[in-house]
C-alpha cells in the first residue's frame, strides 16, 4: 500500500516524527514530507538522515495556505503537530485553540481538498474527561476528525480519517523521565508533583505501533487506544534512582495547574461500545444523523462500571518498571554516559 505513495507528517521534527521515520525510510514510499515551523530541527534531521526520500517543508498548521500547499500530491497524513504541555496550554489557552483546534481543522480540510486517502490524528489520554486546556483542545480535535469522517461518508468519498489516543510517551521531549535523569546527573532532588499520581507507561515504539495499527486497520471515524501498563510517579522516581544507583532526595512539590491524579484512555461511555481487539481498543464513531426517531431501540447500551485509566490498568512495581525503562535507548544511553 506504500509503493510510490507520499506521506506527510505534521510536526515531523518532534519525537514521534523521528521515531516514525525509522520505520519508513526503507519502505516503498516515494516521498516523506516533514512539515514543521522549526528550521533548525529540520536542518538537524536533513544532516542526520541524508536521505533523498525526505522533503522538508517549512510551514505552520495555523496557516491554511501553507498546509494546503504542502498537501498537494499527498496520499497519507499523520498529524502530530500540537501544543502538548499542560501548564503552557493552561497559561495560554488561546494558543492551544489556535494550534490544537484551528490548526487541526486546517490539516483536515487541506487533506479533504487534496483528496488524501488516509489521515491519522494523534490525540492524548488528557482528551478524556478533560479538565485542562490541552485536553479540551485535543478532545475538540478528535471531534473534528470524526466530523470529517462523517462528511466523507455522506459524500461517498473513500477517505479514511481516524484518531489514536495514548498516554505519556516515555522519554519524549519535555516529559518527566528526561527531567528526572537530568536531576540525577546534576545531583539535584527529584521533583515529584504527587507520589500517588499514576500515568500510563508507553514507549515511542508503542506510539508508532498504535498509529500504524490505526492506519492499516481503521474504519472512518475510529479512535484507537493501546493498552498500556501504568505506574505511580513515586515508583518511576525510585526505579530511575536504582537504575543510576544514586541517593538523590525526592521532593514533593504538589500538582501543577490542572493535573489529574490519573489519566483515562477510555471513558465509561466509550467502553460500553468499544471493541477489544487484543492489544488495542477500537472506539467506533456514531454515524447516526440528527433525526434520532429513526433509531429507536428498546434497550440502550450497557454502561460499564469502570473506565480504562492509569489507575486500574496493569500496575508496574519498581522491578518491572526498571526492566521496562532499560529497554529504552534514551535511558541506556544516559546511563552509559553517567559518571557519579
Amino acid at each position: 500500500m506504500f509503493k510510490d505513495k507520499v506521506l506527510l507528517i505534521t510536526g515531523g521534527t518532534g519525537s514521534f516524527g523521528n521515531a516514525m521515520l525509522k520505520g519508513f525510510l526503507n519502505s516503498d514510499l516515494k516521498e516523506i514530507r516533514i512539515f514543521s515551523r522549526d528550521e533548525k530541527k529540520q536542518e538537524d534531521m536533513r544532516i542526520e538522515y541524508k536521505n533523498d526520500k525526505l522533503n522538508f517543508v517549512i510551514g505552520d498548521i495555523r496557516d491554511f495556505k501553507s498546509i494546503n500547499a504542502a498537501m498537494d500530491g499527498v496520499n497519507f497524513v499523520f498529524h502530530a503537530a500540537a501544543l502538548k504541555q499542560v501548564p503552557s496550554c493552561e497559561f495560554y489557552p488561546m494558543q492551544a485553540v489556535q494550534t490544537n483546534i484551528l490548526g487541526a481543522e486546517n490539516v483536515l480540510e487541506a487533506a479533504a481538498q487534496n483528496n488524501v486517502e488516509r489521515v491519522v490524528v494523534l490525540s492524548t489520554d488528557k482528551a478524556v474527561y478533560p479538565i485542562n486546556a490541552m485536553g479540551i483542545s485535543k478532545a475538540f480535535m478528535e471531534k473534528l476528525a470524526v466530523s470529517k469522517a462523517r462528511d466523507s461518508r455522506v459524500k461517498r468519498i473513500e477517505a479514511i480519517y481516524t484518531a489514536t489516543r495514548y498516554g505519556n510517551v516515555m522519554c519524549s521531549r519535555g516529559s518527566i523521565i528526561p527531567l528526572f535523569i537530568k536531576q540525577i546527573k546534576e545531583g539535584l532532588p527529584l521533583t515529584v508533583t504527587n507520589p500517588k499520581m499514576t500515568r500510563f507507561m508507553m514507549s515511542l515504539d508503542d506510539s508508532v505501533e498504535l498509529v500504524m495499527f490505526a492506519f492499516t486497520n481503521g474504519n472512518p471515524g475510529d479512535i484507537f487506544v493501546q493498552k498500556s501498563p501504568g505506574a505511580t510517579i513515586e515508583t518511576l522516581a525510585i526505579a530511575l534512582k536504582e537504575i543510576f544507583n544514586v541517593n538523590n532526595e525526592i521532593n514533593i512539590i504538589g500538582e501543577r495547574h490542572s493535573e489529574k491524579m490519573y489519566e483515562t484512555l477510555c471513558s465509561k461511555e466509550e467502553m460500553s461500545k468499544a471493541e477489544d481487539i487484543g492489544r488495542f481498543y477500537r472506539i467506533p464513531a456514531d454515524f447516526r444523523d440528527l433525526n434520532y426517531t429513526k433509531y429507536v431501540k428498546e434497550d440502550g447500551p450497557k454502561l460499564l462500571d469502570e473506565e480504562y485509566n492509569s489507575d486500574n490498568t496493569e500496575r508496574l512495581n519498581v522491578e518491572n518498571l526498571k526492566k521496562l525503562l532499560l529497554t529504552l535507548d534514551y535511558v541506556r544511553d544516559e546511563l552509559a554516559s553517567f559518571k557519579k
